[in-house]
């Protein structure tokens, strides 16, 4: 993938500044960290995706064999769940036949007490997503909390 000179500044200005600031101030060895001296663990060995400068998370889980795209929306450090009050979450995938629309649905949990329009978990399945390999996706807009983060790209595999 390129990326422009200017994606490029803003990616290496937010590894220098989480390398700085950190999150709690742990000494540990860049390696135990990752590349930016800093990460976080997946809840459900899925994909971290940041939203904004170290607001929040995705947690991007995929079972090809299902066909199905899991969303957790977790807090800055990944480590607790933030419910949200939405009807969906749209994921707009770019794959090998082109561009597809995945609604992601609220997904209740009785052990949690989460249940639709106050969750962190969203789910979508499709026929075509148990046939692609890898893809990129953008989430085009998520309100969360007060903020509203809008097109959130990652890719899958990372």
């Amino acid at each position: 993938m390129k990326l422009s000179a200017d994606i490029l500044r803003i990616v290496l200005l937010a590894v220098v500044a989480l390398g700085v600031a950190g999150c709690g101030g742990s000494k540990e060895p860049e390696a135990e960290h990752g590349q930016g001296g800093h990460a976080h663990e997946a809840k459900y060995g899925g994909q971290l995706v940041e939203l904004g400068h170290h607001e929040g998370n995705l947690e991007i889980v995929v079972d090809a064999k299902a066909g199905k795209l899991t969303a957790y929306v977790l807090d800055a450090h990944a480590e607790n769940f933030v419910r949200l009050p939405l009807e969906s979450i749209t994921v707009v995938v770019t794959a090998g036949d082109g561009e597809k629309t995945l609604a992601l649905k609220p997904v209740g949990n009785p052990a949690t007490g989460e249940k639709p329009g106050d969750t962190s978990q969203f789910e979508g399945t499709a026929d075509w997503l148990k046939n692609v390999a890898s893809f990129k996706a953008t989430v085009r807009e998520l309100p969360v909390k007060s903020k509203t983060f809008q097109n959130v790209q990652f890719s899958w595999p990372h």
